[in-house]
């Protein structure tokens, strides 16, 4: 009896790596691999805190940021912590202002400038939804190990210093 063989996976499951082939140099395969696991990874959590909380990931990044300076920040700040344009951030900022979940205070250093901080109900909100985020993760990514992971972790970071190196 022959060995089955492996139904390739469906172009969905793939995303961007359906348009590789093995003729393809590797760092175009590995650049798609990145790409469709990173996409797949903010898919689910996407739809994980849109089913769960009712909440979109940008609004949970918003409050990510904000919860790792609890006396706030400029919304100049923000936007540059978020690599989002100030009209998004300000957006946003009307819409969980409006929900309780952050206030606009004055900024005790410059009268003219505003800061941005969660409230107590909105810190609350946020931890109880961090929780669930790190659940979520460690299940996506517990098809790896921790040496594997760590190892990834390592290799990534030597990928990000050596894009940060101007190519040439």
């Amino acid at each position: 009896m022959e060995p089955q063989q492996e139904e390739p996976p469906a172009p969905r499951e793939l995303g961007r790596e359906a348009g590789a082939s093995a003729a393809d140099h590797q760092a175009v395969r590995l650049w798609l691999r990145l790409l469709s696991c990173s996409t797949q990874i903010e898919q689910s959590i996407r739809a994980l805190l849109r089913s769960h909380f009712g909440t979109s990931l940008p609004r949970f990044d918003y409050l990510a940021q904000l919860n790792r300076y609890p006396a706030g920040l400029r919304m100049t700040a923000l936007s540059a912590h978020l690599m989002v344009t100030g009209a998004n951030v300000t957006g946003l900022t009307d819409q969980l202002v409006a929900e309780g979940w952050v206030e606009r205070v004055d900024d005790p250093s410059d009268r003219r400038a505003l800061i941005v901080r969660m409230t107590p109900a909105g810190k609350a909100w946020f931890e109880r939804m961090a929780v669930e985020h790190e659940r979520w993760l460690v299940q996506l990514l517990g098809g790896v190990d921790a040496r594997e992971m760590e190892q990834l972790h390592e290799l990534l970071g030597k990928l990000r210093r050596g894009i940060a190196a101007p190519p040439g």
